[in-house]
């Protein structure tokens, strides 16, 4: 069903069911206004529910977790099911970690189906920021809600990171070893922050029961408030909607909450738990047995951690040998090996999600409110921008498995990490240029669509012996969609009749400003056909593929 934001008519479900609340607790009117709410249709605004639904499974097996996880460091000779570790000492929450798996109905099924939605839930979390960005939704009124969601996808990896360490086995006290070096790392503050978490010299007694509490308390309390503000603001704001037929600034088609947007729902969360269930029956991840307890003198080969920390990992791989000694002796050493890769990567990608919406607004100097998105080959530079973050994130991603990459292909160590720092820098440019460029060549795309109409598949041979392929007007969904394009603005830093810039423009900052709003906005293919190409449409044909003795064809755009 589909109904126009300003409708003014009530369907009967919703009728009814407000004047039953309305009749007992006086909600009537609050439940008809927003019971008929309108969500847009298009598919790829239920990305941000994949995040919402796999949190709410988070919370359901965490809670069962928590039943029988022991986080403690205290040392116990494991006497479980599992008979190859009977009487090896380990600690308390690795020995819990392994009774859950072996011991607890069903908790091998929960262990790894939380693990599979924390995955899923961060995962999530950045398809839809992409969405968000590639479609220039985070712009006006809307963003305070995109700095909620750039703060929940930060704590959203410490939370990740918290949960990762808990079962103390050797893959994650891998990971703990690591985040000790970088916090030591840190000048000034680096030691006491490590002594104030591990209770002392690592590992400590105290950094499972600590992160525990910070995995099951504090972290998600923060999570649970920020995803229930956010869920408001969307809610009180109007929602975003793709270019098309009948869609302004002015309304919202989709369906109404209820029922059409509740049924929605409802399937998509049973099909997201169905994946996770699915992946935690058939698909293992983090086989603790096998990795054994951890203790501070092994490592094991191979150690990768999860996708959304392995950015860091190759950071920290790529990173040269650097530091710097303070007043020689007497001073210090400054780690730039460890601090560089463990804060740049991350400070980089988190302060450009912050900054971005405002460094767009005063490049080209709009302070419109938007309900219509962009599509992205509408806007090539932040595509351009984006594509470049992405592959920024891809090549330090992939990096943090260099080793592998070696041992598989049978290549030296040492040339993956040297074609990984010319890539790092080469690979976001080249990015740029490729996406700049076929955001470009979509655009005309879109033009010929406008100006030619849509290839028929009908050759048709003319008097005169020429062939050509009659085009059909494209329709009106795709027409009313292509055409729902806009130019991007642009702040004027020219000069008046008396030869005055405007105020602001006048010293080098506005005129870096106005060079780069230059840059940035204005339309770049614009949607006209041209007189020769407009003639040929109007004439039933385009695209001469051939002829019976003059060479005036060519082929298909």
């Amino acid at each position: 069903m589909t109904v126009a934001g300003g409708s003014r008519q009530i369907p009967k479900p919703i009728a009814g069911v407000s004047n039953f609340v309305d009749e007992r607790i006086g909600a009537g009117n609050f439940l008809k206004r927003n019971l008929r709410k309108v969500f847009p249709d298009h598919w790829s605004f239920l990305l941000g529910e994949i995040a919402l639904y796999s949190f709410i499974i988070l919370l359901l097996t965490g809670t069962f977790l928590t039943f029988f996880f022991k986080p403690g460091m205290g040392h116990v000779e494991y006497t479980g099911s599992y008979r190859a570790l009977n009487g090896v000492m380990m600690s308390e929450a690795y020995a819990s970690s392994l009774s859950i798996s072996f011991d607890v109905r069903g908790g091998l099924l929960m262990r790894q189906m939380h693990h599979w939605a924390a995955l899923l839930f961060i995962g999530g979390m950045m398809v839809h920021m992409l969405r968000v960005f590639f479609t220039g939704a985070y712009r006006k009124p809307r963003e305070l809600n995109w700095l909620i969601g750039v703060l929940l996808l930060t704590l959203a990896l410490f939370e990740g990171l918290t949960g990762y360490s808990l079962p103390d086995d050797l893959l994650s006290g891998a990971g703990l070893r690591i985040t000790e070096g970088v916090m030591m790392s840190l000048p000034l503050v680096g030691t006491w922050i490590t002594f104030f978490l591990f209770g002392g010299e690592y590992p400590g007694e105290d950094v499972i029961p600590r992160f525990y509490s910070l995995h099951i308390l504090l972290i998600p309390g923060i999570l649970l408030g920020l995803i229930t503000a956010h869920l408001i603001l969307m809610w009180v704001q109007k929602h975003t909607q793709m270019p098309g037929r009948g869609r302004t600034n002015e309304n919202v088609v989709g369906s109404p909450l209820y029922p059409a947007f509740m049924i929605k729902s409802g399937a998509y969360f049973m099909f997201t738990f169905a994946v996770i269930a699915g992946l935690g029956t058939f698909a293992q991840i983090n086989p603790i047995w096998l990795f054994g307890p951890y203790t501070p003198a092994d490592i094991s080969a191979g150690s990768q951690p999860d996708f959304y920390m392995g950015f860091l990992e190759g950071s920290l791989r790529l990173m040269p040998s650097w530091e710097i000694n303070l007043f020689g002796t007497a001073g210090g050493t400054l780690a730039l090996s460890v601090l560089i890769p463990a804060l740049v990567p991350l400070g980089i990608i988190i302060t450009g999600l912050v900054l971005y919406p405002f460094i767009e607004r005063w490049v080209t100097g709009d302070n419109r409110e938007h309900h219509v998105v962009d599509r992205p080959r509408n806007n090539p530079h932040r595509t351009s921008i984006g594509m470049t973050a992405i592959t920024f994130y891809g090549v330090l991603w992939l990096l943090g498995a260099n080793d592998e990459i070696a041992a598989f292909f049978q290549v030296p160590l040492n040339w993956t990490t040297y074609i990984g720092r010319f890539l790092i820098f080469a690979g976001p440019l080249a990015a740029y240029i490729v996406t700049y460029r076929i955001c470009l060549g979509l655009q005309r795309r879109d033009a010929e669509v406008i100006g030619h109409g849509v290839e028929s598949g009908v050759i048709k041979r003319l008097p005169h012996g020429e062939y050509i392929e009659v085009h059909a007007p494209a329709s009106k969904d795709i027409a009313e969609h292509v055409r729902g394009k806009q130019p991007i603005p642009m702040i004027s830093g020219g000069t008046d009749g008396d030869g005055i810039p405007p105020k602001g423009m006048r010293g080098p900052l506005g005129r870096i400003r106005a060079t780069m709003s230059r840059a940035y906005g204005g339309e770049k293919v614009p949607l006209e056909e041209d007189r020769e190409h407009g003639e040929a449409a109007r004439e039933g044909r385009h695209a001469e593929i051939g002829t019976g003795g003059d060479d005036r064809g060519s082929l298909p755009g």
